[in-house]
């Protein structure tokens, strides 16, 4: 199905009750609140609203991954303390809500905010009480992803993922590993702490093929996740989308993030919707919603008019996202009995 008008598509897609799987925290730090913190920390940072936002937001195209993360070291120094987690998480959720994302996995590195004297465990807590307040005053359903980092040693990882597991009682989930793969392109350096968050309970998942190609997310199976972020790049190997479908191995994709990092030529490049035709599984999320300049209803739009997915397929995604989320079973059915209920009062 395609839309005569714009504003009927846009509507829909905007009131669809949405999941988001894969999302940074220190990615999405809203323009006002950065403001503030910069004032009150006393950080160099633009100190009107236009400036600063033209600081936070990449360009739409960067040269490559590295280029891309170069738009979070301002952000990771404005969120050094407490106070200004907290406040970052839940204005985050807030802002998540009023885009009608009805389940939001929030992620974040907690050893990049431990430059002021904060423990990780400190960070971790901070973030969910933001979180959990925001999720209180909206309804939104939200979990949490520690994310470790390649450039960091094995003792730091290991530490952090015990960290991870202690928090299960605010939130957390999960346990990722992000940062520059061309510098750090082995995930296995890091089997240990991946091991421990898994004894522990929690799911892994880790970010691929930022660089490197399709070899970068087989590599990533290496660590046996149940869910890749990226990793759209296996589009150019039949035979690990042949595997990542067999083990039903998730790929969180975020197209908008992709064709800023340079690797996707253009958007309409994107390889969504022959990675599902191939049978990989696959979401749609933004990844960072200041840095991308994107919200997940915009993201849908964008699939839906530039790639061509109908609403049908619109629907179906965002039902695998509920399919491939960290949560309980009684949530995920919960929230699938929404999504039902919002189409039947549709006429869906």
């Amino acid at each position: 199905m395609q839309y005569q008008r714009a504003e009927d598509a846009r509507r829909l897609l905007h009131e669809l009750p949405k999941p988001e799987l894969h999302l940074h925290l220190d990615g999405s730090l809203d323009a006002a609140l950065a403001l503030e913190l910069a004032a009150t920390r006393r950080v160099d940072a633009p100190r009107d609203w236009a400036g600063m936002r033209a600081a936070l937001v990449a360009p739409e195209r960067c040269l490559d991954q590295a280029d891309l993360l170069r738009a979070f070291d301002l952000p990771i120094a404005l969120l050094q303390d407490a106070e200004a987690l907290d406040m970052a998480a839940e204005t985050l959720v807030r802002a998540k809500a009023g885009d009608n994302v009805a389940y939001l996995e929030m992620r974040w590195g907690p050893h990049l905010h431990t430059a002021k004297g904060l423990s990780p465990t400190q960070v971790i807590r901070a973030v969910a009480a933001g979180a959990r307040r925001g999720a209180t005053a909206t309804g939104i359903e939200v979990r949490l992803i520690v994310t470790a980092l390649r450039s960091h040693s094995r003792d730091e990882n290991r530490a952090l993922a015990e960290a991870a597991v202690a928090a299960q009682d605010v939130g957390v989930v999960a346990f990722d590993l992000a940062g520059r793969e061309a510098a750090f392109p082995d995930p296995s350096t890091f089997r240990e702490a991946f091991e421990i968050a898994r004894a522990g309970g929690l799911a892994i998942t880790l970010h691929a093929g930022e660089w490197g190609g399709a070899a970068q997310v087989r590599r990533a199976l290496d660590v046996s996740p149940a869910r890749i972020a990226h990793g759209g790049v296996a589009v150019d190997d039949r035979a690990l989308c042949a595997d990542l479908a067999a083990r039903r191995v998730w790929l969180d994709l975020c197209p908008t993030s992709n064709t800023q990092a340079a690797i996707v030529s253009g958007y309409g490049d994107f390889p969504l919707a022959e990675l599902h035709r191939r049978g990989v599984p696959v979401t749609l999320n933004t990844d960072d919603l200041t840095v991308s300049d994107v919200t997940l209803s915009e993201e849908y739009l964008n699939v839906h008019r530039r790639l061509g997915l109908t609403l049908p397929d619109l629907i179906a995604l965002a039902r695998s996202g509920y399919d491939a989320a960290f949560a309980d079973q009684e949530t995920k059915v919960r929230l699938r009995n929404t999504l039902d209920a919002w189409l039947a009062q549709r006429g869906m």
